[in-house]
């Protein structure tokens, strides 16, 4: 049977009449007695065991039937019921019957006192006739034999035990009760009562009799429910017993347990307010919602208020106010039972009035809503962010049904489709994407609506572009809607036109600078590469030599120029990547200092070199990149000085396990820089004038590179401000301890053991005469043999008819070029005959190199070509040669 339609059935039942029908049917006598011993209520059985009617009964007092002999005391005084110091008591005496005879009886009387004042209101008597048990106690030489018998055929369990625990005793009942026999209980007794239960017991002072229930295991496997009576039975000179006396009230205390069990799980208490006398009465689970003990007391309202805030106490009285008018109580508070515990309690409450229609009780219940509370709170937080995110989102945000029907817009759709949100609900969507791009929406072809959804449509007609996403509203496992989320794009469109554009005129400067940077250097090529050959030429007079040095000079002067701005070019078009090679930082300082010597010998000034001991002696980096910085550095340093010093100091900022940071710093004493051109020193193109002279020198380009180089160092530059006069520069940068990237890395030189006077045979491909002629006289003068060749299909021809060790290849040359005649080498020449080819070139820009190497070149030249770069590059032939197995 389910539970609701057992709690029907029960309701059904008329407890009254259920009542009567005991009390007029029950074979036991049942009576009612006044405090002052006058019978008030009398059943039949009652009657039948005395043999006088109800209304005789009615005239006499319970003291009037008793025998003679049992008159000395009255029992009920002597179990203190009287003074309510007892609830019950329970006694045997003799009545005298109508007849005369003797009535053994057995009384069960229970006091019955006011609620209020505790008062005692009557007496009720369970009486059963023992006459026949007497008579046989009177045949019996001892009493355990009359208990025995009852113990036998009780309906009872009845159970004994030692004060030790131990059983005893066990009444044949408990195999039809328990399904266990009654060997089997005293066995196992403890294990059988539920562990609760148990735990309860271990706690009872047995001082008096008890009465508790129980839940008894039975041997199918579940709990049956007992009314247990304890009591400590103290015989002289025998042991001390226990007995336990159950009776089965297992479908009465399920449906009590089924009552509690639910209000427990809901957290749901009862409670009632006597208004007339502030008596209130609360349920056990009122007490466990506040995780209080129950104190033996009556509670008050001022107890009840005692749990609530003075705001709360405030607004709950407002409410019982209210329900005088009729209004029902409902209120909800916060109970702060410590700064981390918070529970949210829910009131609900009906009053009732007399006939007077006067407020006498307010009951209702309470409910510990702590739980639903915060599942509240968390949504509530949810659709606060919700809100705020659409309301913030600077995307368009509208949600729309499955009909295409606007439900909602966040202010963004507002400003992108010019209507208010009123305007734009129960509207079709259609009217801003296009009814098109709506029918696939709701065909669920949601991947191409996305894709053809690429502009709103506005209020006054016009346009926004966007980027659009759809998103389903989901309730309840069901698709009732759509989010469509879109962003405006135009001005990221603009920013890429504006990209596509900035790259392209990034392009035509590289091709620009890459067509200067050759249309230049050659005839460069021409002015160096003679002046170096003019120089070498004996038998020049003093005035030939001078001119051939200025000549040298300016060339030099001018490729300086040229290279600053390549340089520059490739440093901001992002371009240039470090390298990463082992080099003595030391060295690198000391080498820099040599190449400004020769002007601090001129102009007479004191240069100092102050280096840090904790600086490591290897370290991984691009070494030319920072003797580059260290030299237009130092550099302007001397070139400002007129007179007195440069000082030069290089320390250690920080090291860590694989990185070392370095503070370089370069005063000299020269004329100073305004604070108010600090600012423009590092900007491209700023010439910094000599104030001696008024005239500017270089670029401007040299800081510039400077602070972009020790950026991709990891590090910054700045001047430092100070009363002293000249100028202090500070950099930093930061340098690896290690190379992870390449572990076989040495920086060991390759000594050359090759025997380099021998003449080499080299082929010079170039189509330029001048450029032909310095680059041949050039090798000439290091004693090796020279042909020359004017295209690339000669120099395919000319490598196929001969074996040459180096071909010098120009890049740009007519029919074939450079790159395209080393590819056909390679191809037709096994690795062993093929020869050493180096790439010669007007061209500086990065990428120019890796080019030609994967072309299958060997090296690489830029012009203008001086005689020191024919040398490395004749050196690096050598190595290589050393290096390849024969």
């Amino acid at each position: 049977m389910r539970k609701g339609e057992l709690s029907m059935q029960v309701q059904k039942v008329n407890h009254h009449e259920l009542f009567e029908q005991i009390y007029n049917y029950t074979p036991i006598g049942i009576a009612l007695a006044a405090p002052t011993g006058q019978w008030m209520k009398v059943n039949p059985a009652f009657c039948r065991m005395t043999g006088f009617t109800g209304e005789e009964l009615m005239k006499l007092s319970y003291r009037d039937l008793m025998h003679p002999e049992d008159c000395s005391k009255d029992l009920l005084y002597e179990a203190g019921m009287f003074e309510s110091k007892s609830k019950e008591c329970v006694y045997e005496k003799r009545y005298i019957k109508k007849n005369g005879e003797v009535l053994w009886c057995s009384f069960h009387v229970t006091l019955v006192s006011d609620e209020i004042t505790f008062e005692p209101v009557y007496f009720i008597f369970h009486i059963m006739d023992i006459t026949d048990r007497k008579l046989y106690e009177r045949k019996l030489s001892r009493s355990e034999k009359i208990l025995e018998l009852i113990f036998e055929n009780s309906q009872e369990v009845i159970f004994i035990t030692n004060e030790k625990g131990e059983g005893q005793y066990c009444s044949p009942s408990a195999q039809h009760l328990l399904g266990y026999s009654p060997e089997e209980v005293i066995s196992h007794h403890k294990s059988l009562v539920h562990p609760q239960d148990l735990e309860s017991l271990r706690q009872i002072e047995m001082n008096s009799s008890h009465e508790m229930n129980l839940r008894i295991h039975h041997k199918n496997g579940y709990y049956i429910w007992f009314e247990t009576t304890l009591k400590k039975i103290k015989q002289v000179g025998r042991e001390q017993q226990i007995i336990a006396i159950g009776r089965e009230i297992s479908e009465g205390k399920i449906n009590e347990v089924i009552s509690a069990e639910a209000e427990r799980i809901a957290k749901i208490g009862s409670w009632k307010w006597d208004i007339i006398n502030n008596q209130i009465t609360i349920s056990d689970q009122v007490l466990e919602i506040f995780e209080l003990a129950r104190m033996h007391k009556r509670y008050r309202a001022k107890d009840v208020y005692k749990v609530m805030s003075s705001a709360d106490v405030a607004s709950l009285q407002e409410k019982i106010q209210g329900t005088e008018q009729g209004r029902p109580l409902v209120f909800e508070f916060k109970y702060v039972q410590s700064e981390d515990k918070v529970k949210y309690i829910h009131l609900r409450g009906i009053i009732t009035y007399d006939k007077q229609h006067h407020p006498v009780e307010l009951h209702g219940v309470l409910q510990d809503i702590t739980e639903q509370k915060r599942i509240e709170f968390k949504l509530q937080e949810s659709i606060e962010r919700y809100t705020s995110l659409k309301k913030y989102n600077h995307d368009a945000i509208i949600s729309f049904d499955m009909e295409g029907n606007i439900i909602n817009a966040n202010p963004a759709a507002v400003k992108m489709t010019g209507y208010r949100v009123p305007e734009m609900v129960s509207t079709s969507i259609g009217r801003f994407i296009g009814d098109s791009n709506l029918g696939l929406i709701l065909r669920s072809h949601y991947e191409l609506a996305e894709k053809k959804m690429n502009t709103v449509r506005h209020r006054d007609g016009h346009d926004t572009e966007v980027l659009t996403t759809l998103a389903p509203i989901i309730i309840n496992n069901t698709n009732v809607g759509f989010y469509l989320i879109a962003k405006d794009i135009t001005e990221q469109k603009n920013l890429l036109i504006a990209k596509e554009t900035a790259e392209r005129m990034n392009k035509a400067k590289s091709e620009f600078l890459a067509m200067m940077s050759h249309e230049i250097r050659t005839p460069m090529n021409g002015v160096i590469g003679m002046t170096d050959l003019l120089l070498d030429t004996p038998g020049l007079s003093p005035e030939q030599e001078e001119y051939i040095h200025i000549i040298k000079k300016s060339g030099d002067s001018l490729l300086a120029i040229i290279n600053d701005i390549l340089d520059f070019s490739k440093i901001e078009s992002g371009k240039t990547e470090l390298k990463n090679d082992p080099f003595d930082l030391k060295e690198i300082v000391t080498e820099t200092l040599q190449i400004v010597k020769p002007l601090v010998r001129e102009k007479k000034l004191d240069i100092r070199l102050h280096l840090d001991y904790a600086i490591p002696t290897l370290v991984y980096g691009d070494a030319s990149r920072l003797k580059q910085v260290l030299i237009n550095i130092i550099g302007n340093a001397v070139k400002f000085t007129p007179e007195g010093s440069v000082d030069v100091s290089v320390g250690v900022k920080d090291q860590f396990e694989e990185d070392v940071s370095l503070h370089f710093k370069v005063k000299d004493t020269g004329v100073g820089i305004p604070a108010e051109k600090r600012q423009q020193l590092f900007e491209p193109f700023y010439q910094l004038e000599n104030f001696m002279t008024r005239k500017p020198q270089g670029t401007g380009l040299g800081l510039a590179i400077s602070k972009k180089l020790i950026q991709l160092m990891h590090g910054d530059i700045w001047i430092e401000d100070s009363n002293e006069p000249g100028t202090t520069f500070i950099f930093t940068a930061s340098l690896k301890l290690n190379n992870n990237d390449n572990e076989d890395a040495t920086c060991a030189e390759h000594p050359l053991q090759m025997i380099q006077s021998t003449p080499l045979h080299i082929l010079v491909a170039e189509d330029n005469e001048m450029n032909q002629l310095v680059l041949s006289r050039m090798i000439e003068k290091k004693g090796h043999c020279i042909d020359h060749v004017i295209d690339g299909e000669a120099a395919v021809e000319a490598v196929m008819r001969n074996a040459y060790d180096i071909v010098f290849m120009d890049v740009n040359m007519p029919r074939l070029d450079g790159l395209e005649a080393t590819k056909v080498i390679k191809r037709s020449l096994s690795p062993e005959k093929s020869p050493y080819i180096i790439a010669v070139t007007a061209n500086a820009l990065r990428g120019d190199q890796e080019r030609y190497l994967q072309a299958g070149m060997d090296d690489y030249i830029s012009k203008p070509i001086k005689m020191e770069t024919i040398t490395e590059a004749l050196e690096a032939y050598y190595i290589k040669k050393q290096s390849t197995p024969s």
